[in-house]
């Protein structure tokens, strides 16, 4: 049998070409796993509750993103985490017996007070402490044996394999220890250097066009103390030189023609604006099929569906061995 996986992603806003390697790899993993990919909704309000964000339309947008990547609703259900309610359910029952020092100890969490707060946003609630909790009866619910992550999520994988350590220790053995699947999730900086984000207005959308690929990469930060095109250039400090590493096959070779004041940054910027052009021309034409009334809509509610069934074999499980 094939293994099984779980992933998903908040609804919070467009995805940028940040998020791509993520999805890329979703999509490479489709073909040895039976794949389950969940709009989280719910996780999207233990931090945004006050943000009255338009669900509707953003849930409708990343899996539009997703499909327009390569997810292949053929191959994985693809879903609205709050349209299958085993996982509220599973996540209430888990929280009977998860000790609060388990999420308290979590490293984001604390983090995430600090750095949130200083915007005004208010997070001592349950929601966002129980988050991680969340987390886990997502991937439990569906007994993932395997779990995508980025190293960062590794404390978010390692408690959701310890509370299903309890329950099986509880009420007897019903849950499988998922594992990480750590991939390698390049950190591409926006095109003015701070960290890529929708808020800073400095992302490359999935969705972009031509002439916005240009545009963007025209407004990247270059070498400040490189002055003519001929002038050896320093590309570890360039914003481009970090693009043309994951983007451009020959990058050893730009990066040392710029050393050598060979190739300036017009010149660069421009090899750079055509190898992002190639990668994401596919996924706007991909985009246009799936664009077309209620074929998004159609996905989700089918991937609902296949996710609900293989949910409810879980909880049906977990009832019986709690005694409910």
């Amino acid at each position: 049998m094939k293994g099984r996986i779980l992933s998903g992603m908040r609804p919070t806003g467009a995805l940028h070409i940040g998020h791509l390697s993520v999805i890329q790899n979703w999509v490479s993993l489709q073909k040895d796993y039976d794949c389950y990919f969940s709009v989280v909704d719910l996780h999207a309000l233990t931090s945004g509750y006050e943000d009255k964000l338009d669900f509707t339309r953003l849930r409708r947008d990343i899996a539009l993103d997703w499909l327009s990547v390569g997810i292949d609703p053929e191959k994985s259900a693809v879903f609205i985490q709050s349209e299958v309610k085993e996982h509220s359910e599973l996540h209430l029952l888990l929280s009977m017996f998860t000790p609060l020092s388990w999420l308290e100890r979590v490293p984001t969490y604390k983090d995430q007070i600090q750095q949130l707060s200083i915007q005004g946003k208010d997070l001592g609630t349950y929601g966002f402490l129980g988050y991680p909790l969340l987390m886990a009866a997502d991937i439990l619910v569906y007994k993932a044996s395997v779990v995508p992550v980025g190293e960062d999520q590794l404390p978010h994988v390692e408690l959701c394999r310890e509370i299903a350590r309890r329950f099986n220790y509880l009420y007897g053995s019903v849950f499988p220890e998922p594992k990480a699947l750590v991939g390698k999730v390049p950190l591409l900086p926006g095109v003015d250097g701070r960290k890529m984000s929708k808020s800073y207005h400095n992302a490359i959308s999935l969705t972009a066009s031509s002439e916005e690929i240009k545009t963007r990469v025209q407004q990247m930060i270059t070498d400040p103390a490189r002055l003519r095109k001929d002038d050896p250039g320093h590309p570890d400090v360039c914003v481009v030189d970090k693009f043309h590493q994951i983007y451009t096959p020959e990058a050893a070779e730009v990066a040392e023609n710029c050393r050598a004041g060979k190739i300036g940054c017009v010149a660069c910027k421009r090899l750079l604006a055509e190898n992002l052009e190639k990668l994401l021309s596919p996924f706007r034409e991909r985009r246009v099929y799936w664009e077309e009334p209620g074929r998004v809509e159609k996905v989700l509610e089918e991937g609902a569906l296949r996710a609900h069934e293989a949910a409810a074999v879980t909880m049906k499980e977990v009832r019986s061995a709690m005694g409910l």
